[in-house]
């Protein structure tokens, strides 16, 4: 089993299988994806909401690789574990003007800073800012972007989940939860990106604890396996996120729904 890197320069902002790839690796291989936040950069511990205004939305949620996994073929099941995330020692949340579900009721932009406390082993534990202080919010890391190439041409938006993935922004795809995808594309082209350090069941304003991640995971090929997805599943662990207060003394198997659909390769 082989151990690989995907660098922060090794992204893309569009689902396309047309895109190179950043690595091939065989299945059954881990490989740590190096990721920016969400906002590639435009955003740092040391910004203030007015850096909102001057926001680039082409550039906003990039995903890092693809990654080409050997004998991956249109129909197979790609197999991903996560193994392990480390966050930055920061993150952020904004109301950005005319985006998320509360546009219309916070018109001007807010931003709030947050400062990530790890513990000794260097886990992430909770996230408070200066006007909150003695508030805790307990953390779950986790890649808000995980998909595969889509089997049609052209470029397909990373805002948008599809049925292969993409920004399903599922808070239990957490360390030692599996998420499952179907194979569009040859090769599968998997790619990750948009690192949070916590989020509801979803983003009402547009934006969860955005950080910037260190992600490792395991590709594998399911060939005639089940489970046989269409759209993605994904399967959690007793206990939860290493690291994390919000815990489960049960596993569950998840499916998902991402609107109407057939696989389009």
């Amino acid at each position: 089993m082989s151990i690989h890197l995907v660098k922060r320069s090794q992204n893309h902002l569009a689902w396309d299988k047309s895109v190179p790839p950043a690595l091939h690796i065989a299945s059954g291989d881990t490989i740590t994806f190096d990721c920016l936040d969400a906002s590639n950069g435009q955003i740092t511990a040391s910004s203030s909401s007015s850096t909102l205004n001057t926001l680039v939305f082409s550039q906003l949620d990039q995903v890092n690789g693809p990654v080409h996994i050997s004998n991956a073929e249109p129909g197979d099941t790609l197999q991903v574990d996560v193994l392990d995330i480390q966050t930055a020692d920061w993150g952020w949340t904004a109301l950005i003007p005319g985006f998320g579900l509360l546009a219309d009721e916070f018109p001007e932009p807010r931003l709030k800073i947050w400062k990530i406390h790890k513990d000794e082993d260097g886990k992430a534990v909770f996230a408070w800012f200066d006007e909150m202080k003695g508030i805790k919010i307990p953390l779950r890391p986790f890649a808000g972007e995980m998909g595969v190439a889509r089997g049609i041409e052209g470029a397909f938006s990373t805002i948008p989940p599809y049925s292969t993935g993409g920004n399903i922004d599922t808070k239990h795809i957490t360390i030692g939860s599996t998420l499952f995808l179907p194979i569009e594309a040859p090769g599968a082209l998997f790619s990750t990106g948009d690192g949070h350090a916590a989020q509801g069941d979803g983003e009402v304003c547009g934006t969860a604890i955005e950080t910037p991640i260190k992600i490792t995971l395991r590709l594998t090929v399911l060939k005639d396996k089940k489970p046989y997805v269409k759209t993605p599943h994904f399967q959690t662990s007793k206990g939860g996120s290493s690291g994390s207060s919000s815990t489960s003394d049960e596993e569950y198997y998840c499916t998902t729904g991402v609107g109407p659909g057939k696989p389009s390769y």
